[in-house]
């Protein structure tokens, strides 16, 4: 009887554990961890995922037997002599964080630095950095650790997309527009979707480089909306958003031909942005503002490149600050404005090119006082040349911009 009872005390502590496990077979798992509940030493070495099928067979009035259904006969003495057999660890589970804010911890279950540098680099590219992939023979990456966001994320991200690329002729399309960029300027809990809007701006972006410029201009203000949300850890992409605003910035091609003054107006908001970015985090990322600069440096300096271009060169330059200005505009302005003038064909372009670059020069403004009231003529257009100042005498702070070319320092 007292057998009996343990019995019954051990299958009560393991119906409980199926019950709570939503299942409604008894399984040897349960058996187990009812003894260790009950304090009692499990049993070890035998352990089967497969439930166990039980027959009844009546052996007198109010008797019964249970057993198990076709059972195998068994040689006990072979049983007995063999080897007791490894026991089997129990299941645990743990939890670590494989990366906080984009920032993967140095710990024993992720990667180490030493393992990422030993890979290829076009292979740790499609690794994100710091993602576990498996590399097949011929080269494919395939992630072993896929990025789940919960269906409600995925409707906001679906919707979020048909109002940015809606149709702007509409009158509703722009009100959906102007609620989905007030929204991402605004809501919290958008962190896990701005990988996914980056690729959408990167995608849009390419696709309609050379046609749509109001989706150009749409993907401008979705940056800028993630760059201005306070809840948005936008740091650790950065590095991703940049190709796209210099693209818009510095791309030969911008919007349909001929030039017009909506891709003039697209590449002034893209050094708007390339402004806001690296006055936020050149201090974080040291070497952000210095690869931006010689980018530009090369804009500019490519003479060949169309009007447009380098008109995005120039603004771009003239976003960094007056000290980036000085050292690339000023040391090459002459033979620069000199070749690259006469070969503009439309009246319309020359003068957005001239007025960027006053613009530029603008910045390095040194106001009348003291010994460097006056300006010395000659030395301004042996610096600039005679064109550009011919223009800086047109404008009505043309004297303070030639004061701080010829007296202002870095």
């Amino acid at each position: 009887m007292d057998i009996e009872y343990r019995i019954h005390e051990i299958v009560e502590q393991a119906l409980k554990f199926m019950r709570h496990s939503k299942r409604t077979t008894l399984t040897t798992n349960d058996i187990s961890q009812a003894l260790r509940v009950l304090n009692v030493e499990p049993l070890y070495g035998y352990e089967s995922s497969a439930p166990l099928s039980y027959r009844e067979a009546l052996v007198g009035p109010g008797q019964t037997l249970y057993y198990i259904d076709e059972d195998e006969d068994v040689d006990f003495e072979k049983i007995i002599n063999q080897p007791l057999p490894k026991v089997p660890r129990a299941v645990s589970f743990t939890a670590h964080w494989l990366a906080i804010e984009g920032v993967q911890p140095a710990i024993p279950q992720n990667p180490q630095e030493s393992e990422v540098k030993a890979i290829l680099p076009q292979l740790r590219g499609a690794m994100g950095g710091s993602s576990i992939t498996a590399v097949s023979q011929d080269m494919d990456v395939k992630p072993l650790v896929k990025h789940v966001i919960s269906k409600e994320l995925q409707l906001y991200f679906d919707r979020m997309v048909a109002a940015l690329v809606a149709d702007e002729n509409e009158e509703s399309s722009a009100s959906m527009k102007n609620s989905a960029l007030s929204s991402l300027r605004n809501d919290p809990g958008l962190h896990q979707l701005v990988p996914y809007f980056v690729q959408f701006v990167q995608e849009k972006v390419s696709e309609n480089l050379k046609s749509n410029t109001a989706i150009l201009d749409t993907m401008l203000l979705v940056v800028d909306a993630l760059l201005t949300n306070p809840t948005i850890f936008i740091e650790p992409y950065i590095h991703h958003i940049m190709p796209s605003v210099l693209t818009v910035l510095l791309a030969k091609r911008v919007g349909p031909k001929p030039v017009t003054q909506e891709s003039y107006r697209l590449r002034d908001s893209a050094a708007s942005l390339l402004n806001n970015i690296c006055e936020r985090f050149g201090d974080t990322y040291h070497t952000l503002k210095p690869r931006v600069t010689r980018t530009l440096l090369k804009g500019f300096m490519d003479t060949t490149r169309p009007v447009g271009a380098l008109y995005g060169a120039v603004v771009g330059i003239q976003a960094l600050g007056a000290e980036i200005v000085r050292v690339v505009i000023m040391g090459n302005i002459k033979s620069w404005y000199e070749g690259v003038l006469p070969r503009i064909e439309r009246e319309e372009d020359r003068e957005m090119i001239s007025n960027a670059v006053v613009n530029a020069l603008r910045t390095l403004k040194l106001p009348e006082k003291g010994l460097v009231a006056e300006i010395d003529e000659d030395k301004l257009k042996a610096k600039i040349g005679e064109e550009l100042s011919i223009k800086l005498s047109r404008v009505e702070d043309g004297k303070d911009i030639a004061r701080g070319i010829l007296h202002g320092e870095l």
